[in-house]
Parts: structure tokens; C-alpha cells; sequence
């Protein structure tokens, strides 16, 4: 008996780590939800789109992993972890390193290439303020990016 509650304890130990790793999104399956809205986008349409993303049940929310939508104007078009910010302006927000980082995103956005972003920003699971590393892509007049904390 004592012997099976032993290695029942080394087990649960030895996939902790596996567990953890299981609540938080990866790069690759960022980038696969921001392609997974694109292609939404084309077929459906923004506005439609954007009323997928703001559900925090729909289909571009997975655990810690959500999207938004900026115009190159600043201003979110939709926000998969909080609805406060949508039709806000954003492009002088600033994360607690002072990191314009809305406006850098524009700013990177305008070279139409996809591209990785780095900044702080509070974890909509964990409530804390995490690195986040956010992958994001041109569409028009519009940026969609979806991002990963780093823990």
C-alpha cells in the first residue's frame, strides 16, 4: 500500500510540469489562430469576426490565448479578453516597462509582414502581469494578433 502511494506521488510530480505546460498556449498555436481568423475574416466578414473574437467562449479564445484586432488608426476593433477596450484608442497605452506598445505594433504593422511583438501585459487566467509575446498580422487597414505568455 505504502509502496503504490509512493509512486502515485512520483507520478503526479513527474507530470506537473506536462499539466502546466498544457495551460498555456504556444507560438504555434498562436499563429494557427491568427490564420484560423483570417480566413474566417475573408469568408465571413469583419464584423462577424469581430463578434467571434469578443466571445470568451468562441471559437478564438483558448485558455490563456486570445485575439484582437487593431485599425492602423489605434483603435481595437475586438478583444477576445476584455470588451472594455473595444472601439478604444490605444495607441498611447503603455505596459509598466513604459513600452508603447500599441503604437510599436502599428508602426509595425504598416510594413505588412507578419511579425512577433514583446511587452507585459496581465495574464486574463493568472491575473498577473506576464511577458507576453504576441504574433500578429497585417490584413488591410487592420492588425490581428494573438499572443502567448512567457513563463
Amino acid at each position: 500500500m505504502r509502496t503504490q502511494l509512493i509512486a502515485s506521488v512520483v507520478l503526479a510530480c513527474a507530470l506537473l510540469p506536462a499539466a502546466r505546460a498544457a495551460d498555456i498556449a504556444t507560438k504555434a498555436e498562436a499563429e494557427a489562430m491568427v490564420h484560423k481568423a483570417l480566413k474566417f475574416m475573408k469568408a465571413n466578414g469583419k464584423e462577424k469576426t469581430y463578434g467571434e473574437i469578443n466571445r470568451k467562449d468562441g471559437p478564438f479564445t483558448d485558455r490563456d490565448l486570445y485575439l484582437t484586432v487593431y485599425g492602423m488608426d489605434g483603435v481595437v476593433r475586438a478583444h477576445g479578453a476584455n470588451a472594455k477596450m473595444i472601439g478604444k484608442n490605444l495607441l498611447e497605452i503603455k505596459d509598466v516597462d513604459g513600452k508603447a506598445f500599441v503604437k510599436e505594433r502599428v508602426e509595425l504593422a504598416k510594413k505588412k509582414q507578419p511579425f512577433w511583438q514583446d511587452y507585459k501585459f496581465t495574464n486574463p487566467v493568472s491575473g498577473q502581469i506576464e511577458p507576453k509575446s504576441m504574433y500578429c498580422v497585417p490584413e488591410e487597414d487592420l492588425v490581428v494578433c494573438g499572443g502567448v505568455y512567457l513563463k
